[in-house]
């Protein structure tokens, strides 16, 4: 059988790592040898302790690149401070990749949101496969697109981000005497790319006829049980990040409003006091379950990671979402105009948070909106559409 090597390098949260399990375990089911490399090791370690595969530590960018502007406009401006400012640092972390699939000889790379691994992988002349949401994996043959459409970005101002990441990715795989790249995107998406989402809850809008939809690949069943307060309140599932200045103003507004909370703020998980204490809120000390607490919340706050949006949609959930960067932002906008929540972000301050979990929890339109989302992926399969994607990794192996 096949070795897989499955890759993260850039982005946060649990939800890469969650990808990443639930595709080793349908591949480790079907007889191949499974290796990972993660951007993080430490913050993944529970929900991928129990995963028998070697797991390394991920060739990431540590160095901060100045100039670079604040509003982050495409995948190529994202890229180019994550080590794509210069061929000869690209180059160096090219190298790290190189090093170690060379020591490890696996027969396919697939990558989730690892552009530099797959980048490698085309230096040594692996074959690739993306898997991923829709922000990182953009429309293939095409100029990656603007992410702020709201905003006055030129034309000029995209074109050369897209040049400058394209001509050093090229600049490293001549280097090596490896094949170019056409188009800027292709960085992202390697040889073959699968795209893990659907059309209501992709970053580009794009159209349901304009891709082959995997569906949202996540751990659908792992974590601790939620433990919900006493009481008769609405039940909430929270999950919270201290970066995000307004978190404990929200803890505040459900303790207050008598709601039932379940918490994963990661911070305290790890040891922090809780930024709110109140007997209407458990603090989980480890990942929480998320079919568990969804098939029994009334309502789940979150920064609008795709794994924590979809599990609450599929269940009928409504959501507040509290998104803290573009990528989160994006999805937060798709689900907010589709009725089943509400994007804070898009909101003027300060912030009414009691009045806005009073809309979320009494307005019955966010609640059926969340319903006919569940109706028309009621007969969705996690660990079917995993082992179709893992088909179509055997596809590519026997047809290169």
């Amino acid at each position: 059988m096949a070795h897989i090597h499955l890759a993260w390098e850039l982005g946060g949260g649990l939800g890469h790592a969650g990808r990443l399990k639930s595709l080793a375990q349908v591949l480790l089911e079907r007889g191949h040898r499974v290796s990972l490399s993660l951007r993080d090791l430490g913050h993944t370690q529970r929900v991928l302790e129990s995963l028998p595969a070697p797991k390394f530590q991920a060739p990431v960018w540590l160095h901060r690149t100045a100039g670079m502007p604040a509003n982050q406009a495409s995948l190529a401006e994202i890229l180019i401070p994550s080590g794509y400012l210069d061929a000869s640092g690209l180059d160096g972390l090219c190298g790290g990749w190189r090093s170690l699939l060379s020591t490890l000889k696996p027969d396919l790379v697939v990558g989730d949101y690892a552009p530099t691994a797959l980048l490698a992988a085309r230096s040594l002349g692996l074959p690739s496969a993306s898997v991923g949401i829709g922000f990182y994996s953009p429309p293939p043959g095409r100029a990656l697109p603007n992410l702020r459409p709201w905003e006055k970005i030129s034309a000029a101002r995209l074109e050369a981000a897209e040049e400058h990441v394209l001509r050093t990715a090229n600049a490293v795989l001549a280097h090596h005497r490896a094949p170019l790249l056409a188009h800027a995107c292709d960085i992202l998406l390697g040889d073959s790319a699968l795209l893990c989402t659907w059309p209501e809850l992709d970053h580009y809008g794009r159209a349901a006829s304009s891709a082959d939809w995997y569906g949202p690949n996540f751990l659908a069943r792992t974590g601790t049980p939620p433990h919900w307060p006493a009481g008769s309140g609405p039940k909430v599932f929270a999950y919270l990040k201290r970066e995000h200045a307004e978190h404990a103003a929200v803890l505040q507004a459900l303790a207050s409003l008598g709601c039932r909370v379940v918490c994963y703020l990661p911070e305290v998980a790890s040891g922090m006091a809780p930024p709110v204490a109140s007997a209407n809120i458990v603090y989980a000390r480890a990942p929480v379950s998320l079919d568990q607490a969804m098939a029994e919340a009334d309502l789940c706050v979150c920064h609008g990671g795709e794994a924590t949006l979809v599990q609450a949609l599929l269940a009928g959930v409504p959501l507040l979402m509290l998104p803290m960067q573009l990528e989160q932002f994006l999805i937060c906008q798709r689900v907010d105009a589709g009725g089943a929540g509400v994007n804070t972000a898009r909101l003027r301050g300060p912030l009414d948070w009691p009045g806005l979990v009073r809309l979320v929890l009494g307005d019955a339109r966010f609640r059926a909106a969340a319903h006919a989302f569940a109706a028309r992926y009621a007969g969705f399969s996690q660990h079917a559409m995993t082992a179709r994607i893992v088909e179509q990794f055997e596809r590519q192996l026997a047809a290169h």
